[in-house]
């Protein structure tokens, strides 16, 4: 219910997907006039291509591999889970070795516990912007299921859910192969076995579920604009954004803009060590059905049902943002899911290929930036946008109305990137 109108108090956000969708509606609910800026329709970026899941039980972000193995198996091609651009390595070396360093257990403890702190509210925030939205029927309760070749690889896997479940409390149900086989009789053959996130929601139409979350929006009172968020600059007391109608202003001007975000905060002096894992699907047919979303552990395949067909999505490739399309990953996926499931033909002309926005410290950056007033940040989200854009919405929108927030935010704060140096003897951040 949106609170009696903000006199006064107007926002501009730039960004339209998932984070930048839910920031927008927050501070509507709040009385905000809001304006919500892209230049396309809401849920067409990255949020549109990712496995559409909520996730609640990633409360442990992806940290930096640690085992030579597997350091070594990237390194030289052997895995699909990871792969990298050699001529982009040059680059994105010095924000690689700040998320080495965070990585490292004394760092990465806290950084978990602060991350575990927004996804336990993913659900809870979801649900009511889903129910707003008149969109409860696009989430699907049941999770998800990770599933495994070797018994080795699912011994690992366990005492993570074991943790997981122990200092989180985080369901899980540990499926043997006889077991995994009759729940999910469209395998081909029978594997080591599976971990069921039984917690998660699965979303079939992810940019669908963005879109409904804008109408949501518009119904309270919103405004769509498309516009170029790199006219974004200071006005008077406030910002201006040029749109596709004419100048956009506000009081407040917040930064959604996920990969893309360097692009609006270089010129106005910021410089945040910002990087991607870029990621692909594409859709093929199915003779069968899922009866929940399934990611091939080893290998970093994602198989998950939609109404455009079975989505094929992959791990991670490290790469520059623009750099050209590397089909080398996802061309590997279908071939291991097709040794899984019975697939056919492909359905999409090529490949979607997304971006996911990553900070060393596995945080996203969330508040005012210190030397423009009315400036405020909401991305760096990395894997889970989807999941956390409510969460971190809200949270913008509390800090941004002066309202109390409810979760402490100083460890998302921009600023302590200002407080942080990268030197030989310390990657300190």
């Amino acid at each position: 219910m949106v609170h009696g109108q903000a006199k006064g108090r107007s926002a501009i956000v730039l960004g339209a997907g998932m984070v930048g969708t839910a920031t927008a509606w927050h501070l509507r609910q709040r009385g905000f006039d809001v304006v919500l800026v892209d230049r396309r329709v809401p849920g067409n970026e990255t949020s549109f291509g990712n496995a559409g899941l909520i996730q609640r039980e990633a409360v442990m972000p992806y940290a930096f591999p640690m085992d030579a193995g597997r350091l070594a198996r990237i390194a030289f091609g052997m895995g699909n889970d990871t792969a990298w651009r050699a001529r982009d390595l040059p680059t994105l070396a010095p924000m690689l070795a700040r998320y080495f360093w965070n990585s490292l257990p004394g760092r990465y403890d806290p950084i978990c516990m602060a991350y575990e702190r927004m996804v336990r509210h993913c659900l809870a925030e979801h649900q009511a912007m889903a129910a707003q939205a008149n969109a409860t029927g696009m989430m699907r309760a049941g999770g998800w299921k990770q599933i495994f070749q070797s018994q080795a690889t699912m011994k690992t896997a366990l005492h993570h859910a074991k943790e997981v479940a122990e200092r989180f409390g985080v369901p899980h149900t540990v499926l043997d192969g006889a077991t995994l086989a009759r729940e999910e009789p469209t395998l081909q053959r029978q594997l080591a076995g599976a971990i069921h996130w039984t917690s998660p929601f699965a979303v079939s139409d992810p940019g669908g579920l963005v879109k409904a979350y804008a109408r949501g929006f518009e119904a309270a009172g919103g405004t769509l604009a498309t516009g170029d968020a790199q006219t974004l600059r200071p006005h008077g007391a406030g910002w201006r954004v040029t749109g596709e109608d004419g100048d956009l202003d506000a009081e407040t001007a917040v930064i959604c803009l996920g990969p893309w975000s360097d692009m609006v905060l270089r010129p106005l002096g910021y410089r945040f060590p910002l990087f991607v894992k870029r990621g692909y699907h594409m859709h093929v047919a199915l003779d069968g059905a899922l009866a929940t979303p399934m990611l091939l552990t080893e290998q970093g395949v994602a198989m998950i049902p939609t109404p455009s067909g079975l989505r094929i999505a992959t791990g991670a490739e490290f790469a520059r943002r623009e750099a050209p399309a590397a089909t080398r990953q996802i061309t590997r996926s279908i071939a291991i899911a097709r040794t899984l499931l019975p697939i056919g033909k492909p359905l999409d002309a090529a490949p979607w290929r997304g971006a996911r926005p990553c900070l060393p410290d596995m945080l996203p950056a969330l508040g005012p930036c210190a030397r423009h007033p009315g400036l405020w940040l909401n991305f760096g989200h990395a894997h889970q946008g989807f999941t956390l854009g409510p969460v971190t919405g809200r949270l913008c929108a509390e800090r941004i109305a002066g309202e109390a927030p409810f979760i402490d935010p100083m460890p998302y704060d921009p600023g302590r990137f200002d407080r942080q140096r990268l030197s030989v003897l310390n990657f300190a951040t």
